[in-house]
């Protein structure tokens, strides 16, 4: 498998809200309409270009990714026995491709209000 079909089939989980790439999400519909977002997004720190990095290299890279955002919630993205922590964040997209170059993200998951989630590649 492709490291993009891994992305797509993952299931990106942050409390009560459930997403899936190309699809709507009432339970993300009803968190963004709670913060007054337009759209969120599925980000993470941890394992740089999909290179598995040490779980203490990881959660240092997460806690700091955690300080640059202020509206977020806890939350992962699985996929059969891999699973990795993510933040659902609102911010504009400005932001998120910075954070997503700071932490050489390949790519994170835009959720919209009342449409399907795509995935953003960095580019």
């Amino acid at each position: 498998m492709t490291r993009s079909e891994a992305y797509r089939r993952t299931v990106y989980r942050a409390g009560d809200v459930v997403v899936r790439v190309s699809r709507r999400s009432v339970s993300a519909d009803a968190w963004m309409t709670r913060h007054r977002a337009n759209q969120a997004w599925f980000i993470g720190a941890a394992n740089p270009f999909s290179r598995k990095m040490p779980d203490r290299w990881n959660d240092a890279q997460h806690a700091r990714l955690k300080r640059n955002l202020r509206v977020f919630e806890e939350g992962g993205g699985s996929l059969s026995s891999w699973d990795e922590p993510m933040l659902l964040a609102v911010a504009d997209a400005a932001t998120i491709r910075l954070m997503m170059r700071r932490y050489r993200q390949a790519a994170v998951l835009r959720v919209r209000l009342r449409r399907p989630a795509e995935l953003i590649y960095r580019g």
